[in-house]
């Protein structure tokens, strides 16, 4: 899996609010089928037995359709799955160790929020991917700090480096932030809070498909 390739498209993460343990996986399987490239587990509570369950059933869909599975904040989930990665916030552990537990190939994606000068760092540090947001209000996230899309211009022209936008994204405000220079858009609730999952990540699709362009 060539993770340069891999990190491009609709970046659906679960939510524990949205989905009980007995649905999650059919969810994130209509997800899969409406083209979401890469898959997220985010649960914040602290039921280790029902969370390791629940991410080792996603990790088995996603390596039928080959699409990775990145863990949200949780460096020992993901080594204990042998997960294909993890997303790493403010108060996790830094990219360093993670890299050491997970190895060379897991992918390692670190939120930088509104701050350039911490995605700079992440680069450094050797994350995978960086994130910025939230650009839009958010469901999931009502106090994050607002960011700009000029974050995602400005990464494009100066960091090698892919880049998630986060933050109330919806197929009908996805496409600036693409033409911006987002590489993935990174969405909880306009998937998994939606009635018609596989329709709307379909919908998604289409805009990396067919990406709007800067204006002139």
């Amino acid at each position: 899996m060539n993770k340069r390739e891999t990190l491009r498209g609709l970046y659906a993460i679960t939510d524990s609010r949205l989905a009980s343990d007995s649905i999650l996986s059919q969810l994130v399987e209509l997800a899969l089928a409406g083209g979401a490239k890469i898959i997220q587990y985010r649960d914040k509570t602290d039921n280790l037995k029902r969370r390791c369950q629940e991410a080792q059933s996603l990790l088995s869909l996603c390596r039928a359709m080959q699409v990775p599975l990145i863990i949200n904040d949780d460096v020992e989930l993901a080594f204990t799955i042998g997960a294909d990665g993890v997303h790493l916030g403010k108060e996790d552990d830094d990219i360093a160790s993670a890299r050491r537990k997970l190895g060379p190939e897991a992918i390692i994606g670190i939120s930088c929020y509104n701050q350039f000068n911490k995605a700079i760092s992440a680069r450094a540090a050797g994350a995978d991917y960086i994130a910025f947001g939230r650009f839009h209000s958010s469901t999931t996230k009502p106090a994050a700090v607002a960011a700009n899309p000029g974050l995602l211009i400005r990464a494009r022209k100066e960091l090698n480096i892919p880049v998630v936008a986060i933050g109330g994204i919806t197929p009908d405000n996805g496409g600036p932030l693409i033409a911006a220079g987002a590489d993935m858009l990174a969405v909880v609730h306009a998937v998994f809070g939606q009635p018609d999952i596989r329709t709307v990540c379909e919908n998604f699709r289409q805009l990396f498909e067919k990406p709007e362009k800067m204006p002139s």
